[in-house]
């Protein structure tokens, strides 16, 4: 059974940081790529980044290029999501997601956590 946990969202300024968790129990994650989206109030859902956990590129949206960043901790099986130069527009509730290499859907999900970015 895979388990997904994100932690870290929450309240900030425009300008501020933060640093999105995901920790995943139940899989090896060499062969998964690991995605982050996010949803606002009133919009679709929107990939932010996607990367494979092993080896290989990063996916960044175009919004987030230059400010967002990931890193992979292999020792917790976590995936970190780096949010620097964060604005109002970046608001939005912050989903982790896996899908198998070479799979088109993501499979499995988080619950999400909220990111608001407000002065």
């Amino acid at each position: 059974q895979v388990q997904i946990q994100e932690s870290g969202g929450g309240l900030v300024q425009p300008g501020d940081s933060l640093r999105l968790s995901c920790a995943v129990s139940g899989r090896d994650l060499s062969m998964y790529v690991m995605a982050w989206f996010r949803q606002a109030p009133g919009k679709e859902r929107e990939l932010v980044t996607a990367f494979t956990w092993g080896a290989g590129g990063t996916h960044f949206a175009d919004s987030v290029k230059g400010r967002f960043s990931i890193s992979r901790d292999g020792a917790r099986n976590t995936g970190h999501l780096q949010m620097n130069s964060l604005k109002p527009e970046d608001t939005a509730v912050y989903y982790c997601a896996l899908k198998f290499r070479g799979d088109q859907e993501y499979r499995f999900w988080g619950q999400g956590t909220q990111v608001t970015v407000s002065s």
